[in-house]
């Protein structure tokens, strides 16, 4: 086999990534002795790279009689793209030759990569040296690196020197300024870009569109669609995929599925964001006939995060029929034991009610991370289980995870439910002086909802005095609540004169006050406070309960009849009642049945 023929097709097996068919080449190459031809041999040396098998082409390398720039480039190039950045730097300091514009390039990457500023600036000063700074290849990555160590005004500085800079340089500020938490200076960059007649491509979008994740930006955000779809990128799934992340995050669902719709060729993560976002939008329904429809494209399967996701939305539906389907598949799939999945799973169960699935689930997960103890913890609690969520606790802090946050409101809730008021306030108090964590207002709640339970409003109050946001509506409203439970009216109307002087947004305050005055036969006062709930214009949202039938979810809202088999049902509880007077003498239980019969 000649020479030409060998470099040529080790060139195509870097170029496709051909480990398998690169490594049979390279045993020609010994075979026939054509290792000391520096020419080939960087071809093997960049093969191994390319594959990302930096070892033999490191042995390659070093067993090289003669290198030459393209060894010394292939070798930086290599191991700044597998992540093994100091070394890059490293191999680049023992280099003797004077580089060219990709070994800056590779080298100067390397340096944006480990955020190393001093080297990334002793690397500038050698390109200017040798006249390569305002090489484009160089001069784009200077901009990357300044950026990522921070530097703008150095970034800006780079770009201002280059005659003509094209959309790689406008993409590395854009991407820059956002980073940097500079999002106007981002859209500024992206007009001129535009002014001066260079098309933006998917990789500009990404930068921008990454900014547009509040309110402030969400006109900006759909000027941006619109330009994506003059420039026909919106059916591509790299953008798509971003645009939809952009509408989920203003729980705009319907109009993140239309751009779904559009995307030409879904890949996992297209789907992957689609359910993500029903899930952000609470439309869980639509996130399980979203993930139905995608197991029945057979060019995509499912991954990690897919099942992860979907089993949020089986948990925020409590639907364990679909959530053990999944857990049937992804037993099947013979998956790896992915953390994010086993987490879902417990958290799945145990907002279905199943908490002894949910803790076989946990105790047989290979790795557990802090996510997985807190929703063990907060499945305990949530089903009065407060002993053993204390239990786990104390289990998370033997084996050395430290607690966050998140971990004391599950505690701090599991409590409550059990009524352990004495533990309660024990982890409360504990939060800030053994484990560093300030206790916000959710926690606060959680305890002031504990001890007002039990009967210490006294107590409670007393608290509510002490910290900060002692004040807030859902603090005095929780002890409010606990007043009516406990009939104290005495503490009951003087917080909710508090609470209602912060102009409350719900009618809660003024309905519990008015129970509150009936419990102790103070009509009078439940009229005025009726009253009030009349002249505040507000009006108690109606409750509503969804019913499973046969895998559809049906939601009845209290007073709406426009359900499409409205009459159906009428009928149906009609038939209801009549059985159960034949069955049932119970007139009470008659009656209500009766009263059902003509909504």
């Amino acid at each position: 086999m000649i020479p030409e023929t060998i470099s040529s097709l080790l060139h195509q097996c870097s170029k496709t990534k051909s480990f398998r068919r690169g490594f049979s080449l390279h045993a020609v190459v010994l075979k026939t002795g054509l290792q000391s031809d520096v020419f080939i041999s960087n071809h093997v040396v960049n093969m191994y790279a390319k594959c990302g098998k930096l070892d033999p082409a490191r042995r390659v390398f070093d067993d090289m009689s003669e290198r030459n720039l393209v060894s010394w480039s292939a070798m930086i190039s290599g191991y700044d793209q597998v992540g093994d950045h100091a070394l890059a730097l490293e191999l680049f300091s023992r280099m003797r030759l004077v580089p060219n514009e990709y070994v800056f390039g590779s080298a100067i990457c390397a340096c944006a990569s480990l955020r190393d500023l001093v080297k990334g600036q002793q690397i500038h000063a050698q390109s200017l040296k040798f006249g390569y700074a305002y090489v484009s290849f160089v001069s784009n990555s200077l901009i990357s690196m300044y950026m990522k160590c921070g530097c703008c005004d150095d970034a800006l500085s780079v770009y201002e020197d280059v005659s003509e800079p094209n959309s790689v340089s406008f993409n590395a500020l854009i991407g820059g300024f956002v980073e940097n938490q500079q999002p106007e200076k981002g859209f500024e960059l992206f007009k001129l870009m535009h002014r001066q007649g260079l098309m933006p491509d998917c990789f500009t979008f990404a930068g921008l569109l990454e900014i547009c994740n509040n309110s402030n930006y969400l006109n900006m955000g759909m000027v941006l669609h619109c330009h994506t779809i003059k420039l026909k990128l919106d059916s591509t799934a790299f953008v798509g995929n971003l645009i939809m992340t952009m509408y989920s995050k203003f729980s705009l669902v319907e109009e993140a599925e239309k751009v779904f719709r559009l995307i030409e060729e879904k890949d996992v993560i297209s789907w992957n964001t689609l359910i993500a976002a029903c899930s952000h939008c609470a439309d869980h329904e639509k996130g399980l006939r979203v993930f139905k429809e995608m197991s029945n494209d057979c060019s995509v399967k499912p991954d990690d995060f897919t099942h992860a996701s979907v089993l949020a939305a089986c948990a925020g539906l409590a639907s364990v029929l679909h959530g053990k389907e999944i857990h049937a598949q992804i037993i099947r799939a013979r998956l790896g034991q992915d953390v994010g999945v086993g987490n879902a799973l417990v958290n799945m169960y145990a907002k279905c009610g199943f908490i002894g699935y949910s803790y076989k689930v946990f105790s047989k997960m290979l790795h557990r991370n802090l996510v997985s103890w807190n929703t063990i913890i907060a499945g305990f609690g949530n089903h009065g289980l407060g002993s053993l969520a204390i239990k786990s606790f104390e289990q998370m802090i033997t084996v050395g995870i430290k607690p966050d946050s998140v971990t004391f409101v599950g505690l701090l809730i599991a409590c409550n439910h059990a009524g352990l008021v004495e533990e309660g306030e024990l982890y409360f108090n504990s939060m800030e002086e053994t484990y560093g964590i300030r206790p916000n207002l959710e926690h606060f709640s959680c305890l002031i909802d504990l001890m007002g339970r039990a009967g210490k409003l006294h107590e409670a109050e007393d608290y509510i005095k002490r910290f900060p946001f002692g004040m807030d509506p859902v603090v005095l409203g929780s002890l409010l609540s606990a007043c009516r439970l406990h009939r104290d009216v005495v503490i009951g109307e003087r917080l909710a004169k508090q609470l209602l002087k912060l102009q409350p947004v719900s009618t809660s305050p003024y309905v519990l006050l008015s129970n509150l005055y009936a419990w102790d036969a103070m009509w009078v006062d439940v009229a005025e406070a009726r009253k009030m709930l009349k002249g505040s214009g507000m009006k108690k949202e109606p409750g509503y309960s969804m019913v499973a039938v046969k895998g559809t979810f049906e939601k009845f809202t209290v007073g709406d009849f426009s359900h499409s088999r409205i009459e159906e049902i009428k009928y149906m509880l009609k038939i209801l009642g009549w059985a159960a007077v034949d069955v049932c003498s119970n007139h009470d239980i008659v009656i209500l049945l009766d009263r059902y019969t003509y909504i």
